[in-house]
């Protein structure tokens, strides 16, 4: 019985940690989008308008 719960246990963990670094990864993708969309918007408002 308790091997099987250690296994269960290793298994949640191991998720766990793949979402964690999953989730980290999607907010330095975040961050990155975020600043180029600032970037972007800073260009279009300094662009000489017609």
């Amino acid at each position: 019985m308790l091997p099987i719960i250690i296994a269960v246990v290793a298994v949640i963990l191991l998720l766990t940690g793949g979402f964690v670094q999953s989730l980290q990864f999607l907010l330095w993708v975040g961050i990155v989008c975020v600043i180029v969309s600032v970037v972007m918007f800073v260009m279009r408002s300094m662009a000489p308008r017609d």
